[in-house]
């Protein structure tokens, strides 16, 4: 399964003038195509030899419940940067909307809390897609600043104070199982499977695609680019939102200063797996690859008491390889 930018990536790197031979050209898209699959074998490999734990059922089980929040929000800023934007604010969201969930379970009931908390997310959204895709605002300044706007309100209310919730239902979204698998993990494959089937089998993954890559040409089309871009913004405050909820249920608490790092780790998973961030190309399949890769590494650090901070260096090495990567193979194609 893959994107339908990655043919259209094919395509035009095969009708591309070049001076390559065949052989080179064919290789260069083959490497293009499936270099972060060659990628996430060799960190896989690296670690099983480093860790003989990991692959075990019940080590990827942990990992991927652990990570499940973070996969959840990566979709929807996939399919903003596809659109030609950013979304700063998610981590303020994801914070957010968990703390409200916990805040109104405590003293009310679980069930509202948590449609509370995904509201919070869908409002979150609302307001970025209109102040970008209405008023027209750089995408990185008006979620940079409506993070903090979030942030601000959602602290204030709660004077910087956690909600801990003692309600064994409050943890059954977070901790529960089916037939064994936990409810997060079901959660991020449904939230990506949704993803894939959007962006590669409707008309609106059609137009996505259309209006990152030229807005103004799919305005001229008869595309209502507004409602396109607005659209993915509302997507992604809501799945921000839903896994803000998630996580307060996995960890039985709401705090405000949670998820700081969470919007540039999500937009690390989607650059790793390819998305262009210029926009009009990208793959929700390979973000669950880059997923599996940023998972993956942070698994074997902890499993290796590493200190933390390599973990951050790693993950920016490769954010750095992956767009040079990505201008180094544009530019060959032109």
């Amino acid at each position: 399964m893959t994107a339908r930018s990655d043919t259209r990536d094919a395509a035009n790197l095969a009708s591309a003038p070049t001076v390559e031979t065949p052989t080179g050209s064919r290789s260069r898209r083959m490497l293009q195509a499936f270099g972060i699959y060659a990628v996430l074998v060799g960190v896989v490999a690296a670690a099983t030899i480093a860790y003989h734990g990991f692959l075990t059922w019940d080590n990827i089980k942990i990992m991927l419940t652990q990570n499940a929040p973070l996969g959840i929000v990566a979709v929807g800023m996939t399919l903003v940067i596809i659109a030609g934007g950013f979304d700063l604010s998610v981590g303020s969201v994801y914070a957010a909307s968990g703390t409200i969930a916990a805040g109104l379970s405590i003293h009310g009931s679980v069930l509202v809390g948590m449609i509370a908390g995904v509201a919070a997310g869908v409002f979150a959204g609302l307001i970025n897609g209109f102040v970008v895709a209405k008023l027209n605002i750089n995408p990185f300044i008006a979620t940079l600043g409506s993070s903090t706007v979030f942030s601000g309100i959602i602290l204030l209310i709660t004077n910087s104070q956690p909600y801990t919730v003692d309600k064994a239902s409050f943890a059954d979204l977070g901790q529960s199982t089916i037939a064994g698998i936990p409810l997060p993990l079901l959660f991020v494959v449904v939230t990506f499977v949704i993803g894939w089937i959007v962006l590669n089998r409707t008309i609106v993954g059609r137009q996505l695609l259309s209006v990152g890559g030229n807005r103004e040409a799919s305005r001229l089309a008869g595309i209502r680019t507004t409602v396109v871009v607005g659209g993915a913004y509302v997507v992604s405050g809501t799945l921000a939102g839903f896994a803000g909820v998630v996580s307060a249920s996995q960890l039985g608490v709401g705090q405000g200063g949670l998820g700081t790092n969470l919007a540039l780790e999500a937009i690390a998973i989607v650059v790793i797996g390819g998305t262009s961030l210029l926009g009009g190309e990208g793959s929700v399949v390979r973000t669950a690859v880059g997923l599996l890769i940023i998972a993956s590494l942070n698994n074997l650090f902890f499993s290796l008491a590493f200190d933390s901070n390599w973990q951050s260096i790693a993950q920016g090495l490769i954010i750095i390889v992956a767009v040079g990567f990505d201008q180094l193979m544009r530019k060959r194609s032109r």
